[in-house]
């Protein structure tokens, strides 16, 4: 099983800086999901600044979230 996600800062960029729960920090771009279904309502930044961590993976407000495999296996290490 993968690392699961302990820290998220989302930024400005439609990034977000993870730190993961084996120590490792990456950061994983979501502006290839902007315009995917559920997804679109990220392209709003003050709403994916809302981003927090829930049970190991990332989530927003209206129950959009990612797959912590995902998050770890796509991110680019720092």
């Amino acid at each position: 099983m993968n690392p699961r996600v302990s820290k998220v800062l989302a930024t400005n960029n439609y990034q977000l800086d993870l730190l993961f729960t084996n120590g490792e920090q990456g950061v994983f771009d979501c502006s290839g999901l902007l315009e995917v279904g559920v997804f679109k309502e990220l392209k709003n930044q003050h709403y994916f600044s809302q981003a927090q961590v829930f049970d190991g993976t990332v989530v927003w407000p209206h129950e959009q979230d990612l797959c912590p495999d995902t998050l770890y296996l796509d991110s680019v290490k720092k």
